[in-house]
């Protein structure tokens, strides 16, 4: 009996006290945490101990960073902030430009303009714009709809650079046929003003901006009929945990949660790893930019398999993991100066293997 006994109390205290909070009985869970929106500094930490992590792991992650021409480094885990570094000169107060992770902007505006009933993105994008935005045919322009630019399956061609006036906006394929990664996409923002008879900036700093507390931050146009979003790391990290739930602020719902789904999940069947301007990690194929070529495996191997993310040029980074109820941020110069890239990069895989050293 006695040996009954102690196998019983040793078979307790191994798997009846796990550590891990999600298996613990009587945890209460951690709720989640949202910075005020008035424009202070306040926002709540939790330390790397009081997560059990690995205290070890922080040393490498930051001199990896650093030697990768980080500016600013942010995790945030529950909304609050875990690990927040600047580098070479940057400061908690600079604003620093998101490239192509701003396009998550975009597709999350055009989802509040639908919402309130300003547009549907089932619609051909002719309708908002007139024809003639593009110089594809008539009945070619009319096959593209606003979720087409969404899903970056316009048919128009990803060859001809930045530039998005009609004349370069030219035709290769039925909409709907071919994914290519194309600046068109900015199209939405001209949808949107239309639509709402707003400049595109009033209707996203009313809309979004200033409702999570994105303060200060801006559209700088870079010519070429492109905009693009410069803000804080701070304010980005704000954008990431909008997103994180689903659309949700603080218990006021911003954008739908449907529409985030939607967006965060498999958009059409050419990229399994895109979404509505956001990229989509776990898959088993991706494409990439200026590629007709599907890869095989998953798009991040050391990232979680539920993440996704807003990825932009010189590796701009908003990582968004739904299972540990993280967001990352990444800004900075390009990782590797001799590779430049406009999402992707090697520089991805190799940083979530520093990251999941910290909590592995």
């Amino acid at each position: 009996m006695k040996n009954y006994i102690t196998l019983a109390l040793l078979a307790f205290f191994t798997f009846g006290c796990s550590s891990d909070e999600s298996t613990t009985p009587n945890t209460p869970e951690e709720q989640m945490y949202f910075p005020p929106s008035d424009g202070s500094s306040t926002w709540e930490t939790k330390s790397i101990s009081a997560l059990g992590w690995n205290q070890s792991a922080v040393q490498p992650l930051l001199t990896f960073l650093e030697e990768k021409h980080t500016k600013s480094f942010i995790i945030l885990v529950n909304g609050r902030i875990v690990m927040e570094n600047y580098f070479n000169g940057h400061s908690a107060t600079t604003p620093w430009y998101w490239a192509s992770a701003g396009k998550t902007l975009t597709a999350t505006v055009t989802g509040i303009a639908e919402q309130e009933g300003l547009l549907n993105i089932n619609n051909k994008v002719s309708d908002y714009l007139g024809t003639g935005w593009t110089s594809a045919p008539l009945a070619k322009e009319n096959l593209i709809t606003c979720k087409n630019l969404l899903c970056m399956n316009s048919g128009l061609n990803d060859a001809l650079g930045d530039d998005v006036s009609p004349a370069n906006l030219q035709y290769v394929a039925d909409a709907g046929s071919r994914w290519a990664y194309h600046n068109v996409y900015v199209k939405l923002q001209d949808v949107v003003a239309q639509a709402s008879g707003q400049s595109w900036s009033t209707y996203f700093n009313t809309k979004l901006r200033d409702k999570i507390g994105m303060t200060g931050g801006s559209w700088i146009n870079s010519g070429d009929g492109l905009s693009v979003y410069w803000s804080t790391a701070r304010n980005m990290a704000r954008f990431g945990l909008l997103s994180l739930n689903k659309g949700k602020w603080d218990g006021t719902q911003i954008v739908n949660e449907a529409f985030y789904n939607s967006a965060t999940t498999t958009s059409q069947d050419l990229n399994q790893a895109y979404g509505y301007l956001w990229w989509l990690n776990g898959k088993t194929t991706y494409r990439l930019p200026g590629l007709q070529f599907q890869f095989n495996g998953t798009l991040i191997p050391n990232g979680p398999s539920d993440m996704y993310c807003a990825l932009g040029k010189n590796d701009q980074k908003i990582y968004v993991i739904p299972s540990k109820k993280m967001v990352i941020i990444r800004m900075g110069e390009v990782s590797d100066p001799a590779n430049p890239t406009f999402a992707l990069s090697g520089f991805d895989n190799d940083l979530w293997g520093k990251i999941s050293d910290l909590y592995e």
